[in-house]
């Protein structure tokens, strides 16, 4: 027969390996969620990084000058919003991405129209 000394013991031991077991499931669904919705434009934020990268490097080369990059910068702000919107619902949708393509083209077009157009901060 158990003393009543060991059975105290296991008990609790089972209960909190229940609730940590659900914990660990809980988080690893949560993590693997997240992740899906994030990669799942891995071109588009590529780009982004790309292009945030050229504007700050025109403004520190002074082919960009402060209203210039502050109106590129406003644009990629924009094109962020409109990516978590599409992402929100968990799917990015063959219009979406091209909705986002087109827009981050449009975006390199107007950072190559700034750091080439003559007026240089310097």
């Amino acid at each position: 027969m158990p003393s009543p000394s060991r059975n105290k013991i296991q008990i609790p031991m089972k209960k909190y390996s229940y609730v940590l077991t659900i914990i660990l499931m809980t988080g690893f669904i949560a993590i693997g969620n997240k992740s899906y919705a994030q990669t799942e434009t891995k071109r588009a934020d590529v780009r982004q990084r790309a292009q945030r990268a050229r504007i700050a490097e025109g403004r520190m080369d002074g082919e960009v000058t402060r209203k210039e990059g502050a109106v590129l910068n406003a644009e990629q702000r924009h094109i962020r919003r409109a990516e978590r919107r599409a992402k929100s619902d968990g799917d990015v949708t063959r219009n979406e991405k091209r909705r986002l393509e087109r827009k981050q083209n449009r975006a390199n077009r107007h950072i190559k129209r700034a750091k080439h157009n003559g007026i240089d901060n310097n």
